[in-house]
């Protein structure tokens, strides 16, 4: 039997082996990019945060309003670039999780079909010992007719 699985399938255990490697970065991959956007969006919510808690009327003069303007529309854009960013991080996420489901797939397309190859030489293994203990049943029934058959000639000899 090890004779046989060292030889058989071994060019689809290699495949095997790369598609496995080639799942395992994949997979990888999409958790670092769901870390990445894990980051970007809690950077986004944090500058939302920061946004919401300003203060609506702090300014005594024309000189702090317009500071406080200014100011309150760099951290706007900034909140609108963090989000855009975020967003646009999605489609990064959704190439990785498609490449890994695509590998995940792949290999266990061929997993799969080296389980079907292996209990198909189980089915015939079985069935080949199957046959041998058949044939091997046979020649002790044929030699235990013959023993019998001779038994009853000699017994009927040596009753004349």
């Amino acid at each position: 039997m090890s004779a046989t699985r060292s030889t058989a399938d071994r060019g689809l255990r290699a495949v095997a082996r790369v598609r496995g490697v080639r799942e395992h970065d994949s997979r990888l991959g999409l958790q670092m990019a769901l870390v990445e956007q894990q980051a970007l969006e809690e950077r986004a919510t944090s500058v939302a945060e920061r946004l919401a808690s300003l203060p609506g009327d702090g300014a005594r003069t024309p000189a702090e309003l317009l500071t406080f303007r200014n100011g309150v529309a760099a951290l706007g854009l900034h909140y609108r670039e963090a989000f855009e960013e975020a967003i646009s991080h999605e489609i990064v996420v959704e190439g990785a999780r498609a490449q890994w489901h695509s590998d995940k797939t792949q290999l266990s397309a061929v997993e799969n079909l080296l389980a079907r190859r292996a209990e198909r030489r189980r089915v015939e293994r079985n069935k080949a010992e199957a046959k041998e203990l058949d044939d091997l049943a046979s020649v002790r029934w044929a030699r235990d007719a013959a023993a019998i058959k001779a038994a009853a000639a000699r017994a009927t000899a040596g009753a004349r």
